[in-house]
């Protein structure tokens, strides 16, 4: 094709820069540029076809994160993450990674040394969850009410969790979340629902790597770049929250890791019961498996287990198989277990981030009836209006989330018809 012929006549190009807005709003039907639109979509084809989303584009244009799904290290532009590192560095213990990262990364420990003593409390090795080293907090590994199940996921956002989040809905049900930061970049307006619909958010790294074997600064920038990103390239565009928990992928982290996260204020979230969902398909881990499993925690609860203390289980957003599995048990687990919540409903942490204009209903509100306190909108309003984009009821407290959504809609919808036409006037000028 010959570059002249973009140059058209003046009318050509205004006929082509109004159809071109025309097509973009009225797209916003079936948008991919809102948190509400994506949350209407019901084809998994299409909810996990790939998307622009101005701000992830500009922020990737900046250099503002590290590439996704490789181990993040602290950029060399970034004075903010140099400065909050070196401020931390008093607080990290001398303790060296596990391995060398090219193997262990990835789960590989053979050949590795580590003392029967267990001087670092790691997890891996021996399920440790109170750490050794003076003033940190054991991790949350079960809950404390009775007869309660500590309900979340992990691996999220998924880009097909539509029908999941909808079943949730439907049920009142709220969970807690936890998000890797490349899928967060890969798919943000998925997590934008996560909030949206009530659920508590916690981080789960950038990269989903065995965080022992990461170096320090390594494991920092698994961190920082997760929490900075939910900030301000995705929830924020919703409501503005900073994460206060994280899981470590694989289970794996020891005391040198908890005092990193602990300097960037998370608390470290393990489990007790592992549903083994995420093994499905690989060494010869079977459907009927994660269902025995699933069939066993059940068991368990109806025989009184967890009738002086709650337990968590490990489950995962990671596939249509995993959240197919946990609708499938859904209303097993409610019948064997009394209650299941949100980690921080069942630790009472009614204000599960940074920010004191979003809080989470305590435990008592929560069985009650009151599942959401405040959701989509920093303003909690009485009344049965849903928060959720598919609109469905959140309890007898709720943020209608309407105004909010419709204004930041709107604006969704405007940039992406600006940025478009700013496109084309670049392309023809």
């Amino acid at each position: 094709m010959r570059w002249s012929s973009l140059f058209t006549s003046q009318a050509a190009v205004s006929s082509a820069l109004i159809a071109t807005t025309l097509f973009t709003l009225s797209a916003s039907a079936q948008d991919r540029t809102t948190e509400q639109g994506e949350a209407q979509i019901t084809d998994p084809n299409q909810e996990c076809t790939p998307y622009s989303y101005a701000p992830v584009t500009a922020a990737l244009a900046a250099n503002k994160f590290p590439p996704i799904w490789t181990i993040a290290t602290i950029l060399p532009n970034d004075t903010n993450a140099q400065a909050k590192y070196q401020s931390i560095q008093s607080q990290i213990p001398n303790i060296q990674p596990n391995g060398s990262p090219a193997s262990t990364s990835t789960g590989d420990f053979s050949g590795f040394t580590y003392p029967s003593s267990d001087p670092d409390c790691w997890w891996t090795y021996d399920q440790c969850t109170t750490p050794k080293l003076a003033g940190l907090p054991p991790d949350l590994a079960g809950v404390p009410e009775p007869d309660t199940l500590g309900y979340g996921f992990d691996d999220g956002p998924n880009c097909s969790h539509n029908a999941f989040y909808d079943f949730l809905s439907q049920n009142n049900q709220k969970a807690t979340m936890f998000y890797i930061g490349s899928n967060v970049m890969d798919w943000p307006l998925e997590a934008q629902r996560g909030l949206a619909d009530g659920h508590e958010i916690c981080v789960h790294t950038w990269s989903h790597k065995y965080t022992t074997t990461l170096t320090n600064d390594e494991v920092f920038a698994e961190f920082y770049y997760t929490v900075r990103f939910l900030i301000e390239h995705t929830i924020k565009l919703v409501v503005g929250v900073t994460p206060t928990c994280w899981r470590p992928p694989y289970g794996d982290v020891d005391d040198r890791v908890r005092a990193i996260a602990h300097a960037l204020g998370l608390r470290t979230i393990i489990w007790q019961y592992d549903s083994n969902d995420w093994r499905e398909g690989f060494n010869n881990v079977t459907a009927a498996d994660v269902d025995q499993n699933y069939e066993v925690l059940i068991a368990r609860a109806q025989s009184g287990t967890y009738a002086t203390g709650g337990t968590i289980m490990l489950t995962h957003e990671l596939n249509n198989f995993t959240m197919s599995e946990a609708m499938k048990f859904y209303t097993q687990l409610k019948a064997a277990f009394k209650y299941l919540v949100p980690m921080g409903v069942a630790t009472n942490q009614t204000q599960p981030y940074v920010e004191t204009n979003y809080s989470l209903p305590s435990f008592e509100q929560y069985i009650s009836g009151t599942t959401t306190v405040t959701g989509g909108v920093p303003v909690a309003t009485a009344g049965s209006s849903s928060s959720t984009g598919s609109g469905s009821s959140s309890g007898k407290t709720n943020s209608t989330g309407a105004a909010s959504r419709a204004l930041y809609d709107g604006f969704g919808i405007l940039a992406a018809g600006a940025a478009f036409v700013g496109f084309s006037v670049k392309l023809l000028a």
